[in-house]
């Protein structure tokens, strides 16, 4: 009889290991936990405190298995989520051990043994790990016949996040998330033994184990919702969702936040037309599984009492009155051609559009109203931003530019007039990531140290607002070492929005990335900016970064479109306002656009009532409808399909989730409104507007940027002081509205100054301007003196309604609140 040979063994690379799982021999890369060979191999062993995006805890003992190293087997079952597989190693999971299946069961009985039988009544009961592996894993019997451990129930750790203590099996991911990922080591493990429990403290006896209260530090965090999610049990649950639905009768979306420029894959449930939750989705590249508390928290603003949903027309007495479509499209049509044929008529689309919706205002103020005035920043803006964004950052893509991957990889980030925990939450979880785990060094020009700069281990560079672009001009002599950082392979610069208040800061980014090499991204704070660039809703720039004045970058569009493109370069945000307000223009179409959030809403407000005819595009009344002729009801996003481009430039897609024939998408009222108007868009579903986008040539030159000489800053009087200001990611922004756990965990409004100062100014301060004032309570921080910081958004603080200014201008202070 002749023996078939054997099959040689294959080679194990450099870095690699051989090791034989359940009888199956695998070659895995050093230093990977056993849990994941396993998986890798497609066998479940189960766990609680293991999760792939935390550091190894081994604190449930849930994926014990049987390890035999160097042909001797160890005395006891190992935890498989903290011993790192090794060459010659033998692992006999549940699937072929004994030993392992009875030391799982053990475990699962002994973490049941005070878990209470709440199931029918608890919000993870239908999708509990605890559930699934006590069925899976566990005995059918228990041994344990004394009572159970309870507690009172629940305990609000935040006003959004709800704790049942005796639900908790001590896996530690909540805490390991907190202080790991978030950076706020707000919840904790407290007491010992049968007591052990977890709380918010500073201390471990600070929780009042008789009442629902704790004495210790609140969870004040960004980004505690992500607790809930990956708590394997019931113990941590949302104070907005718990017990208001069951997940099996929920219908769950894949869906894309529409609170900043990250562009996060969410998962969306609703039940009966009405959203119940969202979720985190997994995307690797972008969120990995984590999102803000603003990303999940809100979204009630799309089912408002107030929101409209029928057409509104103003009647010859100056009321708003219901209308049908028909009727108010041709009172729009009407009022529009009328405007546009006399004095012209200018669109504001603000931030918040998709991709599609951003293409069909571009179209429809080139097409409809024969304009170039049209510009999509619907706060603090200039000529420099946009001769910046059209020569470096329009048709960036995560190909050609800088990505999440990026800047995790990253040796140096510096961070310029971006604070990025605030305006890109998921921005700052990669930051925090490269400083943690890859040392990274994270650099932040600002005023103070921000949360941001703590949390990312960053360094900052302390300059007045107004001095960026002489702090970044210097940086090769006064910070050299940094300068020789930023020329490493790699290094990256994220510059934010606010630098559009700072003439010749874009410059200076710009002179620092040409000198030293190092990649430039630009970060803005809206879903949609990204998208609005790319689809020409600007007055500069056509779809695709064409230069308005290019002649033959113009007739590309005009061949494709089938009409002629104006010529003229159109007004930016500020120009069309002033144009209004001085009767140049005559009419306005307004998308989402709110005046309290431009730089000078008091001249927004006078040319909204200037403005002969006023068309709003809107969810909710707003101080635009109230001065609108027309106003056209529109969907929000769980109501439509599109996608948003993000601040990589990648392309994030959505479909419907919630079917309302009451509500349509901007690009489809703006086709119909178009047809009225004689002209044809093309963009009546968002996939017509996109494929309609994409059929336009490829253009792949760029402008030059024109580079702007950097303002010296106003010199102080006595009581001045130079203003520092941008919005917190949970302020009073409209899409918050209706969500009063999300904004119970917003942060304090404080005004913050020099300790110097804080000491002449009392308790409270007054900031003001020839416009009127801001008053809040006085916080000692590091700002250089003669700066003040402010929230830009929050309670009390309006500061462009009640200033008229932004970042960099001169106010005065005074204390004790005096007027």
């Amino acid at each position: 009889m002749t023996m078939a040979p054997e099959e040689p063994k294959v080679e194990v690379p450099e870095g690699y290991v051989r090791l034989t799982i359940d009888g199956e021999e695998v070659i895995a890369p050093k230093g990977e936990l056993l849990i994941r060979t396993a998986e890798r191999l497609g066998t479940v062993i189960p766990r609680f405190c293991d999760h792939p995006l935390l550091d190894p805890a081994g604190a449930c003992r849930q994926c014990l298995v049987e390890v035999e190293m160097g042909g001797r087997p160890m005395p006891k079952p190992q935890a498989s989520c903290t011993m790192t597989v090794a060459d010659g190693m033998v692992v006999k999971t549940q699937l072929t051990s004994p030993v392992a299946d009875k030391a799982q069961q053990g475990v699962m009985e002994l973490l049941l043994i005070n878990h209470p039988l709440d199931c029918p009544v608890c919000d993870k009961g239908g999708e509990c790990p605890l559930q699934n592996q006590a069925m899976a894993h566990g005995r059918a019997e228990s041994r344990f016949h004394d009572k159970k451990r309870t507690f009172p129930k629940p305990l609000p750790i935040s006003t959004q996040v709800l704790l049942d203590r005796e639900r908790c099996v001590l896996c530690q991911r909540c805490t390991r998330f907190s202080a790991q990922i978030a950076g706020d080591p707000f919840i904790d493990l407290l007491e010992r033994g049968a007591h052990q429990q977890i709380g918010t403290a500073e201390t471990a006896d600070v929780l009042d184990m008789a009442s629902r209260t704790s004495s210790g530090k609140p969870f004040q965090s960004y980004f505690s919702g992500n607790t809930i999610q990956i708590c394997p049990v019931g113990a941590l649950t949302s104070a907005q969702y718990r017990f208001r639905s069951r997940p099996f009768d929920l219908v769950s979306s894949p869906s894309v936040c529409e609170h900043c420029s990250s562009g996060c894959a969410e998962r969306t449930d609703f039940r009966r037309g009405k959203v119940m939750r969202k979720l985190a989705g997994n995307d690797p590249e972008v969120n990995e599984e984590w999102i803000c508390d603003k990303g999940r928290f809100a979204f009630r603003y799309a089912q408002t009492a107030d929101r409209i949903r029928r057409p509104l027309v103003r009647d010859s007495s100056g009321t708003l009155r219901e209308a049908s479509w028909t009727e108010a499209l041709r009172a729009a049509a009407d009022g529009l051609t009328k405007a546009r044929d006399t004095r012209g008529v200018g669109v504001l689309t603000g931030g918040r559009l998709t991709l599609e919706d951003a293409y069909a205002y571009s179209k429809f103020a080139r097409i409809a109203l024969r304009t170039n005035d049209i510009d999509f920043r619907a706060r603090a803006h200039s000529a420099e931003e946009l001769s910046f964004l059209a020569s470096q950052v329009v048709g960036t893509t995560p190909e050609n530019g800088v990505t999440f991957a990026a800047i995790e990889n990253a040796p140096t980030v510096l961070c310029v007039a971006f604070e990025p925990e605030d305006e890109a939450p998921i921005v700052f979880l990669r930051l925090r990531k490269a400083a943690r785990k890859r040392r990274a060094k994270v650099v932040h020009l600002g005023q103070w140290t921000t949360s941001s700069v703590r949390k990312t281990f960053g360094e900052l560079l302390a300059c007045p607002p107004g001095g960026e672009p002489a702090a970044l001009a210097a940086l090769a002599e006064h910070a050299p070492d940094l300068d020789a950082a930023l020329a490493q392979e790699g290094a990256v610069i994220l510059v934010g929005e606010r630098a559009a208040e700072v003439p010749g800061l874009f410059s200076a980014v710009h002179a620092l990335s040409s000198r030293t090499g190092a990649r430039v991204a630009w970060i803005p704070r809206r879903a949609g900016e990204r998208g609005a660039l790319e689809a020409g809703a600007a007055p500069t720039l056509l779809p695709g970064g064409r230069p308005v004045t290019d002649e033959a970058a113009r007739a590309e569009v005009s061949t494709a479109w089938g009409v002629q493109v104006p010529s003229e370069p159109g007004r930016d945000t500020t120009g069309i306002l002033a144009a209004l307000a001085e009767g140049v223009l005559g009419g306005v179409v307004v998308g989402g656009v709110d005046p309290n959030d431009l730089p000078d809403p008091e001249l927004a407000r006078r040319a909204l009532d200037r403005a002969e005819f006023v068309v709003s595009l809107e969810l909710r009344p707003s101080e635009v409808t109230e001065r609108a002729d027309v106003v056209l009801p529109i969907a929000p996003d769980v109501e439509k399909a599109g996608s948003y481009l993000n601040w990589e430039g990648r392309r994030r897609a959505f479909d419907i989730t919630i079917e309302n024939s009451g509500a349509l998408p901007d690009g489809r009222v703006l086709d119909t409104l178009a047809v009225e108007m004689d002209a044809d868009l093309f963009t009546q579903t968002p996939a017509a507007a996109y494929g309609d986008l994409s059929r336009l040539p490829a253009y792949t030159a760029r402008p030059a940027f024109t580079a702007v000489t950097p303002a010296s800053l106003e010199p102080l009087g006595k009581g001045e002081a130079w203003l520092s200001t941008w919005r917190q990611l949970i302020d009073n922004g409209s899409l918050q509205v209706d969500e009063p756990h999300l904004a119970g965990t917003a942060r304090k409004p404080v005004a913050r100054v020099a300790p110097s100062t804080a000491e002449q100014l009392g308790e409270t301060v007054t900031v003001s301007t020839g416009r009127g004032s801001v008053t809040l309570p006085v916080e000692a921080a590091d700002l250089p003196e003669g700066v003040v910081w402010l929230p830009s958004n929050s309670d009390g603080s309006r500061v462009r309604t009640a200033l008229g200014a932004g970042h960099g201008a001169v106010v005065s202070l005074e204390p004790g609140g005096a007027r």
